[in-house]
């Protein structure tokens, strides 16, 4: 067998087993999820045993000092702005470095060939995988801490005045909450509300419509567990849009992060008036997020100025309110109120 051949496999087995260390390491440390660990893990093994015996040969063909490769270099190899670019440029060099190892091994055992192709598919699904955690829109929302639903059937006054007066009050992000509003009417409103938040750079989120959320340019939108899995949203979003998907167990927690969100809603922290549970997973799970999980968490359901250092005893630096705020006569001073409360 040719010794530029073995020397192309030698190469390309190197670069492919470290960017699985790479993503592997992601996984590991960065998610700190074992189910998306795992599979890169069982890869790389995998990887070791189907080509273990051409490696045998190879490395003896290698010539680092003589690789003319070596001194040739583009300027973006030197540049990586944050994780997502590692990762990303590791998964490509992943899937590139496997097809020419099969490619080659047609050469010398087709069975060889087989199983490094399979391999390569096994590495595409986890590349997707992987893409999906990614979040370049997600360090917006890092700074977010008061968080406010607005929904009209709840005001005191027009709906449009009090999202504006909780703007005043130090809201750092809003939702539009309308359950039962045709379609049309929404979108109007949405278009409005997204305007308003837009004025004072504040995030704008619609809830469940994705839909809407892409018409009316708002900065995200947020589902829940009966709604579209956040894989299927982002896919209407694309990534420079936020998705909040609500959680009430760390599985769901999890998995929110598997599929891609820019954050979790978590809760309900006590009971709430304005949306009954027959769940309450409490402060308990409060606290498991906040140890946990990895990206911004906003705490949910019954917070009240009384309650609120409760919440934020747990870890997590963000609550989300309805009717402690846009359901009192002063909507601005109950939202200073419970701003103040809340770490910078």
């Amino acid at each position: 067998m040719s010794n530029h051949v073995l020397r192309i496999i030698d190469a390309n087995a190197n670069r492919a087993r470290e960017a699985m260390r790479v993503i592997e390491d992601y996984a590991r440390f960065v998610l700190n999820d074992a189910t998306l660990c795992a599979p890169v893990k069982a890869l790389r093994h995998d990887f070791a045993s189907a080509i273990g015996p051409v490696l045998h040969d190879a490395i003896l063909h290698r010539d680092t000092q003589g690789d003319v490769g070596t001194d040739i270099k583009t300027q973006s190899e030197f540049s990586r702005e944050d994780t997502s670019d590692v990762v990303i440029a590791s998964g490509k060099r992943l899937t590139e470095a496997l097809r020419t190892i099969e490619e080659f091994c047609k050469m010398i055992d087709p069975a060889i060939a087989g199983r490094i192709e399979a391999l390569r598919y096994r590495a595409y699904a986890i590349e997707q995988q992987i893409t999906q955690t990614l979040r370049p829109a997600a360090c917006g929302f890092a700074n977010v801490r008061l968080y406010i639903l607005i929904t009209e059937s709840l005001c005191k006054k027009p709906w449009l005045e009090v999202a504006r007066e909780a703007i005043e009050g130090g809201a750092d992000c809003l939702q539009l909450r309308e359950k039962n509003l045709d379609g049309a009417e929404l979108l109007k409103r949405a278009r409005q509300f997204t305007d308003l938040c837009k004025a004072h750079k504040v995030i704008s989120i619609i809830n469940d419509r994705a839909d809407l959320a892409m018409l009316s340019d708002a900065d995200g939108v947020h589902v829940g567990q009966d709604d579209l899995p956040a894989t299927e949203v982002r896919k209407l979003t694309g990534r420079h849009k936020f998705i909040g998907v609500s959680t009430h167990h760390i599985d769901q927690a999890r998995q929110a992060v598997r599929d891609g969100a820019d954050y979790i809603g978590v809760g309900p922290v006590f009971p709430s008036r304005t949306k009954p549970r027959e769940i309450l997973p409490g402060l308990d799970y409060a606290k498991q997020v906040a140890s946990e999980i990895r990206i911004p968490a906003v705490a949910i359901a019954g917070i009240t100025l009384e309650n609120v250092d409760e919440v934020l005893a747990t870890g997590i630096r963000a609550i989300a309110v309805t009717q402690s705020v846009i359901g009192q006569a002063e909507v601005s001073a109950a939202s200073i109120n419970l701003k103040s409360r809340m770490t910078p």
